[in-house]
């Protein structure tokens, strides 16, 4: 509910959140970053600044791949063009109808569609993260991040899968 509401705030990222992920994402992964809703920005700098503390005094702190992979996480949403209200519908018809269904419903047009590129976020999210040339951990971690299942065979460092994903559901 905290999320759904924080979609509402008209609140840009500010300028020295916009400049620290510039420091951070190849010109490619800060181009995607770029094209997300305000929202989703704000969302993915809050996962960003969650995983850089879980990760201090480890040996992943500091390495901007982690950061990357909590900037970019979402843009796979990007595909779908839905809004705040198409992706509570989405994901409760993907609840209801199970995640299989996306395939199908990509398949087909308008709503249907939409809601189905909605639920293949992930994998869409990782193509477009390979092809904007960005880090493949972030495009791995795109491609799992709603998967608890596939955490453990990713391949990105147990420590890091944890504190990605604890970040992005706080």
């Amino acid at each position: 509910m905290r999320r759904f509401f924080g979609t509402l705030s008209p609140v840009a990222p500010s300028a020295d959140d916009v400049a620290w992920v510039a420091e951070v994402c190849t010109d490619g992964e800060l181009a995607l970053w770029r094209r997300l809703p305000r929202y989703d920005r704000r969302h993915s700098l809050q996962v960003a600044r969650d995983v850089e503390a879980l990760l201090a005094g480890t040996e992943y702190a500091g390495d901007p791949r982690w950061i990357e992979a909590a900037l970019l996480h979402d843009v796979g949403k990007l595909d779908a063009g839905l809004g705040v209200l198409g992706r509570v519908g989405a994901t409760l018809a993907g609840a209801a109808a199970g995640h299989d269904m996306a395939d199908a419903w990509s398949g087909k047009r308008g709503v249907s569609r939409k809601v189905g590129l909605y639920l293949r976020h992930p994998e869409l999210g990782a193509d477009r993260i390979r092809m904007a040339g960005g880090s493949p951990e972030a495009a791995t971690w795109a491609d799992c991040h709603q998967d608890p299942q596939r955490y453990a065979t990713c391949g990105l460092p147990p420590v890091v899968v944890e504190a990605l994903a604890a970040a992005d559901d706080d």
